[in-house]
């Protein structure tokens, strides 16, 4: 970590152990998550449970980020929350992604389907919360509009259908 990430955790360390100072925006991105589905249990929350259907198959990884629900934020590189893979299982996938606070979020998942880091349209599938359309004209990034939604103190649960091109 460089001297400026150590700042910022420190900072962000500090301002959770006080409580009540602001946490740097730089330290509200970009966390490495594992899928822990007790965080979607009775009493849990703020969380989605999202629920992912259509993955073609058990090759590769299926990764979920969540991203603030506003323009500034949807699917702006370096600005998703929480991210977090598991081996791809062909089928019908649970993810438990819970979130910071109270408020409006978007989810996006990603199959790729040869583990090499890389979208190859070809082979690899894409999806997002409220299961917009997805084609040539908008190259898969549709509006923050057409893919935010509210997420409550409690357990808010998703379902996404994985698409292929």
């Amino acid at each position: 970590m460089n001297k400026s990430g150590t700042i910022a955790a420190t900072t962000a360390a500090l301002a959770m152990a006080l409580g009540g100072i602001a946490v740097p925006a730089a330290a509200q991105y970009r966390q490495k998550i594992s899928n822990d589905m007790s965080k979607c249990s009775g009493g849990a929350g703020p969380a989605v449970k999202v629920t992912v259907s259509g993955i073609k198959s058990s090759s590769g990884t299926i990764r979920v980020q969540s991203y603030r629900g506003t323009k500034e934020d949807w699917l702006e590189k370096g600005k998703w929350i929480y991210r977090m893979e598991a081996p791809a299982r062909a089928g019908t996938m649970s993810f438990c992604m819970p979130v910071p606070t109270a408020g409006t979020y978007g989810i996006a998942v990603r199959h790729d389907a040869n583990g090499n880091g890389k979208t190859d349209l070809r082979s690899d599938g894409g999806a997002m919360s409220n299961n917009p359309s997805i084609n040539i004209w908008n190259l898969g990034k549709p509006s923050y509009k057409k893919t935010a939604f509210s997420v409550g103190s409690g357990v808010t649960s998703i379902s996404i259908n994985m698409r292929y091109f």
